[in-house]
C-alpha cells in the first residue's frame, strides 16, 4: 500500500493544489497528521505552501508540487530520448526528425484505432483512449464538462524531456486525438510545456457550437 507521503504526492499530481484540510479528508487522517506530512514533504523540497487569506481567522495553507515533486513521477528514458533526438536532428536535419515523428504517429494511430474499434459512442472512445494513455504513463482520465463537452486530461507526461527538445511530439499527439475522436472537435486547453500542471483537451461533440 502506498505511504501517506506517496498518496499526497499522487493527489497533488493528479488533482492540483489542495489545502491541508482537503488532503486530510482525502487520506482519512487528522489535520495535524496531514500538516506534519506536508511539513516533511516541504522540508524535502517536494511541495511548497502558499498562505491564502479567505476572510477572518488564520490564512489557509494551500500546497502544490515543486519541480522536484513533479520529477518523482518518471519521464521515461528521458536522457536517452533527448540524446537520440539530437542525434537524429544532426544526422538528418529537421525534415528527418519530422519524418520520425510522423512515423511514430502513424504506428501509434494504427494501434489506437484497433483498440478503439467497436466503440460506437464518444464516451466509449474516450474511455478506451484514456485507458491506453494511462497504461503508457500519462495518468490519463476524462470527465464531462457539464455543457455537453468533455475534457481529456493527462496529469503526467512520460516523454516531457523529449517533447521539450522537439515539440513536434505535442503537435503529433493533438493530431492523433483529433483523428481518433472525429467528428468531435479536439483542442488543447492546458499544456505542461506552457507551464500548466497537466495537459488537457476540450472535446466538443459534433453538433455542439464551439465556445466563443
Amino acid at each position: 500500500m502506498p505511504s501517506s507521503a506517496d498518496q499526497i504526492l499522487l493527489q497533488l499530481k493528479t488533482r492540483g493544489e489542495a489545502t491541508t484540510a482537503a488532503l486530510a479528508a482525502q487520506l482519512g487522517v487528522s489535520r495535524q497528521a496531514a500538516r506534519q506530512q506536508m511539513e516533511k514533504l516541504a522540508a524535502a523540497g517536494l511541495v511548497e505552501g502558499e498562505a491564502e487569506r479567505g476572510g477572518v481567522g488564520r490564512p489557509r495553507q494551500t500546497w502544490a508540487l515543486t519541480a522536484a515533486g513533479h520529477a518523482r513521477f518518471p519521464d521515461a528514458h528521458a536522457q536517452v530520448s533527448v540524446e537520440l533526438l539530437e542525434a537524429v536532428r544532426e544526422e538528418f536535419g529537421a525534415a528527418g526528425l519530422e519524418r520520425l515523428i510522423a512515423r511514430r504517429e502513424a504506428v501509434s494511430g494504427q494501434a489506437y484505432a484497433a483498440a478503439l474499434e467497436g466503440a460506437q459512442d464518444l464516451e466509449s472512445r474516450l474511455t478506451r483512449l484514456a485507458s491506453l494513455r494511462a497504461a503508457e504513463g500519462y495518468m490519463a482520465e476524462w470527465t464531462p464538462a457539464g455543457d455537453g463537452t468533455y475534457v481529456l486530461i493527462e496529469n503526467h507526461c512520460p516523454i516531457c524531456a523529449a517533447a521539450q527538445v522537439c515539440q513536434g511530439f505535442c503537435r503529433s499527439e493533438l493530431a492523433l486525438f483529433r483523428t481518433l475522436l472525429a467528428p468531435a472537435r479536439v483542442e488543447r486547453i492546458d499544456h505542461i510545456l506552457q507551464g500548466a500542471r497537466r495537459c488537457a483537451y476540450l472535446v466538443t461533440p459534433e453538433g455542439i457550437a464551439a465556445a466563443s
